[in-house]
């Protein structure tokens, strides 16, 4: 069955920086949309962050543009979220997700992994 694994989560100074990954399995990956979404402390909601196309094109969210990117390798199962210049704002729970639109329903959440921001 499908699975996301994230990683690359933990605590960082503000002006640090982190990579998160996620590993693709049970997935044709080539063919989903790949997305990083955040929920931050307190809230109930998912905000997106990027998301990359089976191309390549991203997208970012306005408050993190030029700090953030978001990236694929097809070969590897693997989409990538380099993140610089990290405020205490972007502290949130991470996500990985792969959703199959256009060619389908099929939507994939992994299990989030931590990101602090904090001196």
């Amino acid at each position: 069955q499908a699975q996301l694994v994230e990683s690359g989560g933990g605590l960082v100074q503000p002006g640090g920086s982190l990579r998160l990954s996620c590993a693709a399995s049970g997935i044709t990956f080539n063919m989903y949309r790949m997305g990083w979404y955040r929920q931050a402390p307190g809230s109930s909601q998912r905000e997106v962050v990027a998301t990359i196309t089976l191309t390549g094109v991203s997208t970012l969210q306005e408050a993190v543009k030029g700090r953030f990117t978001i990236s694929r390798d097809n070969a590897n199962n693997t989409v990538y979220l380099q993140m610089n210049d990290l405020k205490p704002e972007d502290t949130a729970v991470y996500f990985c997700n792969a959703n199959l639109s256009p060619y389908g329903s099929a939507n994939y959440w992994g299990q989030g992994t931590q990101v602090t921001v904090s001196s």
